[in-house]
């Protein structure tokens, strides 16, 4: 009697899945993954690509993936869908680009939100796993996270005039990812303009932009600090999820050994990822520094200016996902938990 096999190919619709034996373990499985990073990006070394060398490691070189960078499958505010419909097994999802679909996981991009990379990475894997994120941006959208980032705290970065003050930000035309970023701007008196990082050097370039809402270390990796002169210091304006989700098709086409590789290698990744971020912060720095970019620190005065002007903004983020039969206030709570739940140091 001849054995049945199992194999998983790729198609244009994602994962497909042939049969289902006990042979399917030792078949090759290849799969797509995507997102909008420029080659060698900084966040590509510490998150996406060790994490599919360990898998491929682990798996004996079962498991293989075919990686497109820069864009190459599509736009950074198109990754939720190119990942649903399988164009790419495994995308770069951040949440923000898909505030629409995904509007919880902005309690993490809110504000004081937390104070590292790390103490915000491990609480928002939490939530995005169990909860309200977890039901509301990811199951309903049919998809898994397997690792994420959360970038260290904001700043704004500015061409013709240092953020000394409350009135420097009066009208001035920032770079946001929408959503919490959008209500955040606005509160403190600057115009929200919503746009993906690859866009922000050319706007910046046009005049398009006064400057832009950013960790520093996306000002290196997109060249910004060719343009920008002046960076707050100190600030805490917001943050950005970095997340890359695999497809619930192609999740469930996997073997139980594959998912369980995958699921302890997200794990270390997401962990080692984050200390990488908060490690190299210092370094990103000076880099700007020695490429012209001033640092303004944020002086008491405006400190607590700026703290009274932004207290009631994850409230209002909060209620206004309520409003709309989204549970803002449960995420936020949750949200919060969990990062008390981490060091934040």
């Amino acid at each position: 009697m001849a054995k049945a096999r199992g194999q998983i190919v790729a198609s244009g619709v994602g994962l497909t899945l042939l049969a289902a034996t006990p042979a399917f373990a030792a078949d090759p499985i290849k799969l797509r993954v995507a997102d909008s990073f420029p080659s060698g990006h900084y966040l590509t070394k510490v998150i996406i690509q060790p994490w599919m060398a360990e898998v491929t490691k682990r798996t004996n070189g079962r498991v293989t993936f075919e990686y497109f960078p820069s864009q190459q499958l599509g736009k950074a505010t198109d990754m939720l869908t190119l990942t649903q419909t399988g164009v790419t097994n495994i995308g770069y999802v951040a949440p923000a680009y898909a505030s629409e679909k995904m509007p919880l996981s902005e309690a993490a991009m809110l504000p004081g939100a937390f104070q590292t990379s790390c103490q915000g990475t491990m609480a928002y894997a939490k939530a995005a796993r169990q909860g309200a994120i977890a039901a509301q941006d990811y199951s309903s959208n049919k998809i898994r996270l397997l690792t994420a980032v959360a970038l260290p705290p904001y700043q704004i970065l500015t061409v013709k005039a240092p953020v000394k003050g409350e009135a420097d930000l009066k009208g001035l035309k920032l770079r946001s990812t929408g959503g919490a970023q959008d209500l955040t701007l606005r509160t403190v008196g600057a115009v929200p303009v919503r746009m993906a990082a690859p866009d922000t050097y050319e706007s910046l370039a046009r005049g398009t932009l006064d400057g832009v809402l950013f960790p520093l270390d996306s000002v290196v990796s997109y060249n910004v600090e060719k343009i920008v002169r002046y960076s707050t210091e100190g600030a805490n304006f917001s943050s950005f999820i970095v997340a890359y989700s695999i497809s619930d098709a192609a999740w469930n086409a996997l073997p139980d050994d594959v998912k369980k590789v995958m699921t302890e290698v997200s794990d270390e990744v997401t962990k080692s990822a984050c200390a990488s971020v908060d490690k190299q912060e210092a370094d990103i720095k000076q880099k700007l520094k020695e490429a012209g970019v001033q640092f303004q620190p944020i002086s008491a005065e405006f400190k607590g200016k700026l703290d009274d002007m932004l207290k009631d903004v994850a409230s209002q983020w909060a209620k206004g996902l309520d409003s709309r039969g989204r549970k803002g206030t449960v995420a936020l709570g949750e949200l919060r938990n969990a990062v008390a739940e981490q060091p934040a140091k």
